[in-house]
């Protein structure tokens, strides 16, 4: 009962339902692109970051190299371990638990956590996101797979494109400035750009190479970039005067 009266569980609920949702997406495109059952699940039980595990998917699918698709995914795991610093500073879980949380560490378990201003609802809102969304992810990944064939082709019916409106959902809110916005648009130009003219996975990671380099560049600017959830560091306000005593000095 003290579990369900965590404002912070049942946001990591809810979230874990509607993002759970999304494994019978994923199933079905690993499904029709030629993995197994066995495969499938091995993905989502072992590299759970859905934006990796559907680069994966989709460079296999296009006829890429193992290696080109492992690029692919990893590229878009490292958000993964910057996660992984923060959850532990924000948790500083211990033992079985430090390996636990690392494997459920993902955008939902992080947001949930950070958005939360008391240790005990930090940790709540982390544990139930995390845990549910690997429970109902596996789950309903399984689904999609076995049903694979009877969905016919997914791509007929946009599920190859759900997850990327989502991402693309998610992302553009928290790009704070135009050069951050005009970075991503770039970084699009290259892909679409590339996808004709370069192997399957290649383009993405074109694209990686051509943020870095504008970064780098640019040098970036400090009060642009990605919004955080929230502000760890909030600077201090100005110290109130207190109110003078009628005799005169200050009142204590």
């Amino acid at each position: 009962m003290k579990l369900l009266a965590s404002a912070a569980a049942r946001v990591g609920l809810s979230i874990s339902i509607a993002t759970g949702l999304y494994g019978i997406s994923f199933g079905a495109l690993s499904s029709a692109a030629g993995l197994d059952v066995l495969q499938t699940q091995a993905l989502s039980l072992l590299l759970f970051s859905g934006g990796s595990q559907f680069a994966f998917v989709g460079v296999v699918a296009g006829g890429g190299t193992g290696v080109a698709a492992m690029s692919a995914a990893a590229l878009l795991g490292i958000r993964n371990g910057i996660y992984g610093m923060q959850i532990n500073a924000l948790l500083r879980p211990r033992g079985w638990r430090r390996l636990a949380a690392a494997q459920v560490t993902i955008d939902e378990s992080t947001a949930t956590a950070t958005g939360q201003s008391e240790p005990a609802e930090q940790s709540r809102g982390f544990w139930v996101a995390g845990v549910g969304v690997f429970v109902l992810w596996n789950l309903f990944t399984l689904a999609g797979a076995l049903a694979g064939d009877a969905l016919g082709d997914p791509r007929r019916i946009g599920l190859d494109g759900a997850a990327v409106a989502a991402f693309l959902g998610l992302l553009w809110p928290r790009l704070k400035g135009r050069e951050p916005a005009a970075i991503a648009v770039v970084c699009a130009l290259v892909t679409v750009l590339g996808v004709p003219l370069l192997p399957p996975g290649v383009p993405i990671l074109v694209a990686a190479a051509v943020a870095a380099v504008i970064g780098w560049v640019s040098h970036g600017r400090a009060s642009e970039g990605l919004e955080p959830d929230v502000e760890p560091y909030p600077e201090p306000g100005p110290v109130p005067r207190r109110a003078p005593r009628p005799g005169g000095g200050e009142q204590r």
